[in-house]
């Protein structure tokens, strides 16, 4: 029985910063999470943690790959380093950098396993925040150019590239509450200049990657934001999850899918929209709104939903509703209408770029790591998940978050979200019960989520 489609890409995914190390070797240059960590004057990160070593991926990825191998995964969503790979972020290229690349690209494809490409997971090159980062519109052409350095480099090995994660979690958490990196405060009317200028990069980014890879590429984007589902499986109660999940009047406006997904498919913003992104559109010409081009599809990361009433009102959690370790809702039916909605609302194939959650998880006597809670997670999550492919929504993939335990960014070391467990003081990889799960998921093409 195969319950999801064929050629289904099962993966995991992780990124540069959170895994890594190697933080000022061969050519890299500074980006913005190095000064965040570093900084002197302040606290950033729980227990003064740092992606310096990480999980040293940048020296053992070769183990690391074969790890991937025994566990039959069939695609890894990594990120690369944009200061690895031009340390100033628009001057000269560092081959070093693009040599560590291009031997993990090549360790996977002999390995079988796909090469899912991501451009930007948020260590922006320090010298281009000097600049005023992703405010200052002069990142949109080294934007474009970095990304066509590795889309030609990486010609007929990486198929798909994703240009930027989560540019909602870059804007909120590092331009306006300033609790990630760069660490500013800044109002919703910049908030609102910074999410163009993220889309007019991907537009230019994707421009050059299919100018110098070709049409068959596939180039996508992989934002975040509020996802509803239903508190009942009635017609009303659908609709109002799907309005509510898009409705940018609701409070954390900036947490939306659409607020980045509107410019780059509808080249223009909900109705919704608060005032201070009203403010900001007026100034847009319409010149900029025909540079946006329409991802090949959309990247989505699922953790957690709210659950809305057919009125498309939030429902108060109960008490002792289910939590990750990190205090996370595990709300498995959002992997069900969460896709469901965004296939009605763009039309576009998803890939599921990250999903897991947070374990306090530890070596038991028999030297094994039994993370039973994250298997649960994993087994009701992706049930859903074949609802929304049972209902037409096409899933090209699901990528776990993640393969490696690693530096969660503010929170440093103290969540695991990884199916393999990392000894900090050693830096051994112990697969926990969970990757031998997901083992036999891949296996079977999710038969066995059923049995």
């Amino acid at each position: 029985m195969n319950c999801f489609p064929e050629n289904f890409l099962w993966g995991v995914a992780c990124a540069s910063y959170q895994c890594e190390g190697a933080w000022d070797e061969d050519g890299k240059g500074r980006s913005i999470w190095d000064d965040f960590c570093h900084d002197p004057y302040a606290e950033h990160i729980r227990n003064g943690d740092t992606g310096d070593i990480a999980c040293d991926c940048y020296h053992r990825f070769r183990d690391d790959v074969a790890l991937m191998k025994t566990l039959g995964l069939k695609a890894y969503r990594f990120s690369v380093s944009w200061p690895r790979i031009i340390p100033d972020g628009d001057g000269a290229v560092n081959e070093a950098g693009l040599h560590y690349y291009d031997e993990l690209v090549d360790e996977l494809l002999a390995n079988d396993i796909e090469p899912l490409m991501t451009l930007y997971h948020w260590d922006l090159p320090s010298a281009l925040q000097d600049k005023g980062g992703w405010l200052n519109r002069e990142i949109i052409p080294a934007f474009g150019r970095y990304a066509e350095i590795l889309a030609e480099h990486f010609k007929g090995r990486v198929k798909y590239f994703m240009t930027i994660n989560e540019p909602q979690c870059v804007t909120v958490l590092g331009y306006g509450i300033g609790i990630h990196a760069p660490g500013l405060k800044l109002s919703d009317e910049k908030l609102a200049q910074i999410y163009h200028i993220f889309a007019l990069s991907h537009s230019e980014a994707q421009r050059r990657i299919k100018a110098v890879a070709g049409a068959d590429v596939q180039v996508g984007i992989v934002p975040c934001g509020r996802l509803c589902y239903p508190s009942m499986n009635t017609p009303e109660n659908k609709e109002a999850a799907y309005r509510a999940s898009f409705n940018l009047a609701k409070d954390r406006w900036g947490f939306t899918f659409n607020i980045i997904l509107d410019s780059l498919i509808f080249r223009r913003y909900d109705d919704s929209a608060p005032d201070a992104v009203r403010r900001f559109a007026a100034t847009i010409p319409p010149s900029e709104w025909e540079q946006m081009e329409t991802p090949d599809f959309i990247g989505v990361n699922v953790y957690s939903g709210d659950e809305v009433d057919c009125k498309g009102d939030f429902v108060r959690r109960p008490a002792g509703f289910p939590l990750t370790a990190n205090k996370w809702f595990v709300t498995p039916e959002v992997m069900h209408y969460g896709p469901l909605n965004l296939y009605r609302r763009y039309g576009l194939p998803l890939f599921i770029t990250e999903n897991g959650q947070s374990c306090n998880d530890r070596i038991f006597l028999d030297g094994k790591v039994h993370d039973p809670e994250r298997i649960d997670f994993l087994h009701r999550y992706l049930r859903e998940l074949h609802k929304a492919t049972e209902d037409g929504t096409p899933i090209l993939g699901y990528m776990q978050w993640s393969f490696l335990d690693n530096f969660e960014w503010s929170e440093g070391y103290n969540e695991r979200f990884g199916i393999v467990y990392v000894d900090y003081s050693t830096l051994q990889r112990i697969p926990k019960d969970s990757a031998f799960f997901y083992r036999n998921i891949i296996a079977s093409n999710g038969a066995v989520l059923f049995e």
